[in-house]
């Protein structure tokens, strides 16, 4: 490949992900207004996951074969889709799309945090402890409210928070677990367990009597299927190969961005001069642990 049409695919693949990526949290935000989360996000996984499997199998990409695949297929389902997605949708429900966002950007945090567990850790530089300290420092100023706590609210936050550390969480197992199943077979499989999960769940949990055929919320989770899960996971599955991790990881702090900017616009959220204040701190703690030391770039 010429080097000018590698350049135009990665920019191309990285604009994906920063703004489809960013626009999915307003998009669960209009979906969860009048349909049931468990439900909502299982639909989006199960159709997901058939069109990611027919793509992935027209490209020739195997099953995973031996147990031990199908077991990190499994927990990577449950603790990157069911737990993080699930949790985000679910927390949506009270906390707008911006904020949602925002508290997701910690995932950067938590992934810096776990990282340095297990005998094959990273070390932690100062650089990267201060950025998970002020990281951490600017959730606390965003979720703060002025006029008390709310405990819908507030469970909704810490919902979104608890998000970041499950797909923190699975990220590091499956990345150690170093799978051979490939990228998008393996996504299609999570998806398609996820799926079956979280409609599991939201038929257990009565959901079913609350789902409606709403024109807006139908439109979302199109959105969601074929853009969110389908289209900027290729993107990001492509450039795991092609980019640096930090580069990639500048997803983290470009994706509440637009994820701002999209719910002031179209659905009229607000951020305060303190939560801003927050927002700020919160992109300084991931950009600090996201880029590699100091010293190392030298």
């Amino acid at each position: 490949m010429h080097n000018n049409d590698w350049r135009l695919r990665v920019a191309l693949a990285f604009t994906t992900v920063y703004f489809v990526w960013g626009s999915t949290y307003l998009a669960i935000r209009v979906g969860v207004a009048s349909m049931p989360p468990a439900l909502f996000a299982g639909a989006r996984f199960l159709a997901a996951g058939l069109l990611l499997t027919v793509y992935a199998r027209l490209s020739n990409q195997r099953f995973p074969q031996a147990p031990r695949e199908w077991l990190t297929v499994l927990v990577a389902a449950v603790f990157l889709l069911v737990g993080a997605n699930g949790l985000v949708v679910w927390g949506e429900q009270w906390v707008p799309s911006n904020q949602a966002a925002l508290l997701a950007a910690s995932v950067a945090l938590w992934l810096a945090g776990l990282g340095v567990l297990g005998h094959n850790g990273d070390a932690l530089s100062v650089q990267r402890l201060l950025g998970l300290v002020a990281g951490f420092a600017g959730v606390a100023v965003l979720v703060w409210p002025a006029d008390g706590f709310s405990l819908d609210h507030f469970g909704g936050q810490l919902a979104i928070l608890a998000a970041g550390l499950s797909w923190a969480a699975g990220s590091i197992y499956v990345k150690r677990a170093k799978p051979s199943t490939p990228p998008l077979m393996s996504a299609a499989m999570q998806s398609l367990i996820a799926g079956l999960l979280l409609g599991t769940i939201g038929l257990g949990g009565g959901e079913a009597a609350r789902w409606t055929w709403n024109r807006e919320a139908l439109l979302a989770l199109a959105y969601l299927v074929v853009f969110g899960s389908c289209l900027a996971y290729a993107a990001y599955v492509w450039l795991l190969h092609e980019v640096s991790p930090s580069a990639l990881g500048t997803y983290a702090y470009v994706n509440p961005a637009v994820a701002v900017v999209l719910g002031a616009w179209l659905l009229d959220e607000t951020l305060s001069g303190a939560q801003f204040a927050g927002m700020a701190v919160i992109l300084l703690g991931v950009l600090l642990v996201s880029l590699p030391p100091l010293a190392r770039r030298r």
